[in-house]
């Protein structure tokens, strides 16, 4: 039931808006019995938030693949390829996430935990001797996928991937001390 509400949620929230979302749309969607979906979830900002808790249920890992170079590409990579599908459930998400203080604490846990989770991949560059030790992995991670972000959400242009890659190189040529 869950997964069928939770798939409602982000099939309605990706194709026409925070707007259009509510409980008598996503019972309809999910054919789950809309009292069901009032019990367990109570509003459109609570359906939110679990589709954002989610994330931290999923088995996604940081890329492996023998250098920091490679592992920030191929994240950018995944990022890219998320923000430019059409219609994007990334940033129909994050877009939503601004319209209750719950959804927008969600998405900082998702991020935190998506940090984390990349965490591993600095580590190993550390200790592989591709940068210092001390190197910020948060710090780092967002000086590679932040401009992604700012160039799609805020001004609205995809990047091509060897933009995305490019960003990659300079996050790490910064943290290297290039």
């Amino acid at each position: 039931m869950r997964a069928d509400v939770l798939a409602a949620v982000n099939a309605l929230l990706t194709e026409d808006g925070y707007d259009a979302l509510s409980i008598e749309a996503v019972a309809d969607r999910s054919g789950v019995h809309r009292t069901t979906v009032y019990r367990r979830w109570g509003s459109v900002p609570m359906l939110l938030v679990d589709l954002l808790d989610l994330g931290a249920e999923d088995d996604w890992r940081a890329p492996d693949t023998g250098s920091l170079e490679g592992d920030l590409i191929a994240v950018n990579r995944e990022v890219r390829d998320a923000l430019s599908a059409d219609p994007s459930p990334t940033l129909a998400v994050i877009a939503a996430s601004f319209r209750s203080p719950e959804a927008a604490q969600a998405l900082r846990r998702f991020w935190a935990d998506r940090y984390e989770r990349c965490a591993v991949a600095v580590q190993r560059a550390v200790d592989r001797g591709e940068v210092p030790a001390g190197t910020d992995p948060d710090r780092l991670l967002i000086a590679a996928t932040g401009p992604l972000y700012h160039h799609r959400v805020l001004l609205g242009r995809a990047l091509t991937r060897d933009e995305a890659d490019a960003y990659a190189r300079a996050a790490l040529a910064g943290a290297a001390g290039a």
